[in-house]
């Protein structure tokens, strides 16, 4: 039966060693608490670092794995040094504050980009040491970009998700990564890539155009011949829990005895009419908690007539004190609250109430649920799951949630004030509204966001995501004829492949054995394709046939000291190995200069497009064009064009990014029945990813293995998604 393997930097548990024994404890963040529905299951099985590095673990390493297994877990062991350029190095150094728009916080350091690779490649081989086929694999966050690719590249079978829970940025921020292509090829290893927000879909699908230059439409990606769903998943929060918590907090509130919660109730019996406006971050300088505190010492200096009246409680959570931004950070707001202190505090009141800690469960609720306002302004968030939780606690629908815009969650909470974050003249006049909004409005506002949070939860947060993710594999587009191609079908097909006496293997070029170029002359057979080839030619009962659109001069080039045999444009020419080309089919070509004028004519009106010529086609190529003028322009060419050929003998064929217009006696799969007929062959092995290899498939016996490169519509009987995995799949040929 297959299960759902949860893969995060973390596990949703605490380890430590005390003495000779282990002690573990349940982690108390969103994602544990998310995952948790997912997990309890009993079909599952998380994977993730255990919080202790190798050199802290010692000799504890078989009893760590022993404990983990018992709660279906299983542990990722990182070195100390590992910790340091992997997680404090590359994915806070450089993702972190890339991702939340801070360039001048960001660094790049090739070192930790090594750490960052190797560490993903040893939570790839953990997954893959556990993965079974027909497994769901759901990967989380920035630390693991790199993991999605390095699975699917062994492991093909398998569907895996990948959610990113902090924004994407735009692609001008993204594009400065010295990275950025692998890290988008990373993530491109997954079935369906979850964020947020839509800007952050709409970020990301930018930076694939852009970048990658693959087609998108809608929010799928076509990479490489495999379809990748990208959607907005904005998680929640349990709000059952953080509800029923308040409720229970109003009823035994007295019988809580931490310091905060009795100064809290101590504070509210001698001043009932003062309010506490609320303030809880991590200390990081995403949170803009600087310009929070300079806000409300600006909203004191505007409003004197609260002084003495309001409170900003400032919960500040300690978080990678050993990175020099951070102790920056944390000198910073100690001086600013103590200048804000020192200019407005009078004897029995102090403006701002400042806690540099961590809080139990129980007082954090008990802070929700006695101040009157939250001031929730990050200059760059995610989500932030703090809003919600607030607004979860709110038992009685009043307060006010003062929220930035710049936070994910600005999305959903539309009755929250929205605030941005840098305009202190606003967040002062905002602070004033709230203070002074009636109760009435309050339970307007407050009402209709409970409704919207209770609703969506963060379970079912987890379970659309996983729902989505089987949808998108069930429905990749495929016949049901076509199966994708799997370990126990290759094991058929090699099976056959050993036991026949004359084989014949047929391969296309363009988007089969090479990935798509820019420019068409850039692909280039490589060292690895040339070892390929010759590795399958040496068994003397294999004949290799490549048949492409490319013209003789192009095929002579990479292959003419190869003893295979050669096909050109689309089945025009053909050289038997070690013989002179051979004419099949004679083609007019007097119908060229009128299309040429009007593919020319596009090309002037849409900047990188081009035309290439060939002997017997033309075709119009727009990979390197701005992906939206592109497809107004292909469809526009493409009309004309069906118009243009009509009853004159010529087919106007839609490739990867390319239009080609050729003679109708012009296909490859008369060249085939050709080279068929000439031979004798028991056993015959067929791919290509376009229309024109259609016509390959469709006249091939039907003994014959066929396979689609890529996902499109096909009369083929298997199908794989790029050329990297038919490679994979051919390197068994040369197995004996």
């Amino acid at each position: 039966m297959s299960k759902t393997i949860i893969v995060s930097n973390r596990l949703p548990v605490e380890f430590k060693i005390s003495g000779n024994r282990i002690q573990s404890t349940p982690s108390v963040g969103g994602l544990a608490t998310g995952l948790k529905s997912v997990h309890a299951t009993g079909e599952s099985l998380w994977i993730g670092w255990p919080g202790l590095t190798s050199e802290q673990i010692g000799d504890f390493d078989v009893a760590l794995n022993r404990t983990a297994s018992e709660s279906r877990m299983a542990n990722v062991f990182l070195k100390q040094a590992e910790v340091r350029d992997f997680y404090f190095g590359f994915s806070n150094k450089s993702l972190w504050p890339l991702f939340h728009y801070f360039l001048e916080y960001t660094l790049y350091d090739p070192k930790q980009w090594d750490a960052y690779y190797r560490v993903n490649q040893k939570y790839a081989e953990c997954v893959l040491a556990h993965a079974e086929e027909g497994d769901r694999i759901w990967i989380h966050d920035y630390q693991l970009m790199l993991v999605p690719s390095m699975i699917r590249e062994k492991r093909p079978d398998v569907s895996i998700g990948f959610f990113l829970h902090i924004p994407f940025p735009a692609f001008e921020i993204f594009r400065t990564c010295p990275w950025r292509d692998e890290l988008l090829s990373g993530l491109l290893g997954a079935d369906l890539i979850g964020f947020h927000t839509y800007d952050y879909v709409q970020h990301f699908l930018n930076s694939v155009k852009r970048i990658k230059g693959f087609s998108v439409k809608f929010n799928e990606v076509d990479a490489n011949g495999r379809t990748v769903k990208v959607d907005s998943f904005p998680m929640g929060v349990d709000f059952n829990k953080f509800h029923f918590s308040a409720a229970k907090y109003e009823v035994t509130g007295q019988q809580f005895q931490s310091d905060l919660v009795n100064r809290l109730q101590d504070h509210l019996k001698q001043y009932p009419d003062s309010r506490l406006i609320l303030s809880i971050d991590r200390l990081d300088y995403t949170k803009g908690i600087p310009n929070r505190i300079r806000a409300f010492q600006y909203f004191l200096e505007r409003h004197p007539e609260y002084i003495g009246k309001v409170r900003l409680v400032m919960l500040a959570v300690p978080s990678r004190e050993d990175v020099p931004q951070y102790r920056k950070l944390k000198r910073e707001t100690d001086e600013l609250v103590g200048r804000v202190n020192g200019k407005f505090a009078t004897i029995d009141w102090t403006p701002i109430w400042y806690f540099y800690r961590s809080l139990p469960y129980e007082d954090l609720v008990a802070l929700y649920t006695t101040s009157h306002i939250a001031m929730i302004t990050p200059l760059r968030d995610g989500m932030n799951l703090v809003a919600k939780e607030y607004v979860a606690t709110r038992i009685e629908r009043d307060g006010v949630l003062i929220l930035s815009e710049m936070a994910g969650a600005a999305n959903e909470l539309s009755q929250a004030l929205l605030i941005n974050p840098e305009n202190m003249n606003q967040i002062s006049e905002t602070l004033d509204q709230a203070l002074r909004m009636p109760l009435e409005e309050q339970r307007h506002r407050m009402e209709a966001m409970q409704k919207r949070l209770s609703r969506y939860t963060i379970e079912k947060w987890a379970n659309d995501f996983v729902t989505s993710l089987e949808k998108t594999v069930r429905n990749t587009p495929n016949p049901a004829a076509c199966r994708k191609m799997t370990p126990s079908i290759t094991e058929t097909l090699l099976t056959e492949y050993r036991t026949a006496h004359k084989k014949l293997v047929l391969l296309d070029y363009d988007g089969t054995l090479v990935g798509f170029r820019d420019n068409p002359e850039d692909a280039v057979p490589d060292a690895a394709l040339y070892q390929l080839l010759n590795d399958i030619n040496k068994d003397e009962d294999t004949e290799i046939a490549i048949i492409s659109g490319r013209n003789r001069a192009f095929l002579e080039r990479w292959f003419n000291n190869m003893h295979y045999t050669l096909i050109s444009d689309h089945g025009v020419w053909m050289r038997r190995a070690g013989k002179k080309w051979e004419k099949l089919e004679d083609p007019k070509t007097d119908w060229k200069d009128s299309i040429r004028n009007v593919m020319e004519d596009f090309v002037d009106r849409t900047p990188g497009a081009f035309v290439e010529e060939k002997e017997y086609s033309l075709a119009w190529h727009f990979r390197k064009a701005d992906d939206e003028l592109a497809l107004i322009r292909e469809r526009e060419l493409r009309i004309l064009l069906a118009g243009m050929v009509g009853d004159n003998g010529l087919s106007v064929l839609e490739g990867s990014k390319v239009i080609e217009v050729k003679s109708n006696l012009v296909n490859k799969g008369r060249a085939v029945t050709r080279l068929i007929l000439d031979g004798s062959f028991d056993y015959v092995f067929a791919a290509g990813d376009d229309h024109t290899d259609e016509y390959m498939f469709a006249e091939l016996p039907e003994m014959a293995h066929t396979v689609k490169v890529g996902n499109a519509p096909t009369v083929a009987k298997y199908y794989t998604g790029n050329p990297n995995e038919l490679r994979k799949l051919m390197n068994h040929f040369t197995l004996n």
